[in-house]
């Protein structure tokens, strides 16, 4: 079928008025999640097809993305050639309206390409906001958009210590939290790389006093539940004075989820899903779709 075609799609969200990334069942009521509106925008374009996407990136309630990625599968109706890249784009993000969800780019892919196996990399960004004794002090554009400290300084040193122990291919289960995946999903994961470093507020030159901003990164194939908030919250207690780089050690060589402190876990408004990589030549799609239709009226 010449005008059925397998899509990748780079999306943005912030995460706080959503139920996470992935689709909310039908029975749950309430926040939908980012999904469900990515979806909603594609059924508007009238496809032949019932669309479902396969999203490459799990983010909880909260947490934001500046760039996560799905794929789905598109047949047009009438026999329509497939859309092309710039055009789908446009009408997702026509569709979504005021949605805080926007496309930024997408590809054509291969029919067996697959958003989430075939990612090379993740890497998150947590942001932290130091000498702030309270969120409302926090300018509007950071907002919800990261962890604000009490804190006016941390021991950076102590920090980026603790940070070196967790590079490598470790057992992560004390960084894990508790789901129903526990059984099922291997604990040994690779970190390629983490980073300690300056950061700054989104109103740094138009705000009316000095924020001092971190930011801790993390870049790995795949994460386990919560393991980036919980390893951020280790971290951040190292730069407090709260666990040594020691306890920080046995946490990870404890190798159970139990031997996690309570409290410590960082909140999810200040984490961001940074970027998911992938090889260029599985983006590679030899036919070019040729199509010049207008967005908003698709069919």
């Amino acid at each position: 079928m010449h005008n059925w075609a397998r899509y990748l799609i780079f999306f943005q969200y912030i995460g706080t008025k959503y139920r996470g990334v992935v689709k909310v069942p039908l029975e749950q009521q309430g926040k939908k999640g980012v999904q469900d509106h990515l979806e909603e925008a594609i059924q508007r374009l009238r496809p032949n097809n019932l669309v479902s996407l396969s999203v490459s990136s799990r983010t909880d309630t909260g947490v934001h993305a500046l760039s996560n990625s799905a794929h789905f599968d598109l047949q047009r109706k009438n026999d329509k050639p497939p859309f092309t890249e710039d055009v789908l784009v446009q009408a997702l993000n026509f569709h979504l309206k005021e949605e805080q969800i926007r496309v930024t780019h997408a590809h054509r892919v291969p029919d067996d390409f697959h958003a989430r196996f075939r990612a090379q990399s993740r890497t998150y960004v947590y942001r932290i906001a130091l000498g702030v004794p309270h969120h409302t002090l926090l300018p509007l554009t950071d907002w919800n958009l990261c962890w604000s400290l009490r804190d006016t300084e941390l021991d950076i040193e102590a920090m980026r210590e603790a940070a070196a122990l967790l590079i490598g291919t470790h057992d992560f289960s004390s960084f894990r939290a508790v789901n129903s995946d526990l059984p099922f999903k291997n604990p040994v994961k690779t970190l390629d790389a983490v980073a300690v470093q300056p950061g700054s507020s989104f109103a740094h030159s138009h705000f009316h006093r000095q924020l001092q901003f971190w930011e801790l990164a993390f870049r790995s194939r795949s994460f386990l539940y919560k393991q980036v908030r919980r390893m951020t919250g280790a971290l951040v207690a190292a730069g407090q004075g709260l666990l040594s780089v020691s306890q920080v050690k046995q946490i990870l060589d404890a190798r159970d989820t139990l031997a996690y402190p309570q409290g410590v876990v960082a909140p999810a408004q200040g984490l961001f899903l940074k970027s998911v990589d992938y090889k260029e030549s599985d983006l590679q799609f030899s036919q070019q779709p040729d199509s010049t239709d207008d967005p908003k009226n698709p069919c």
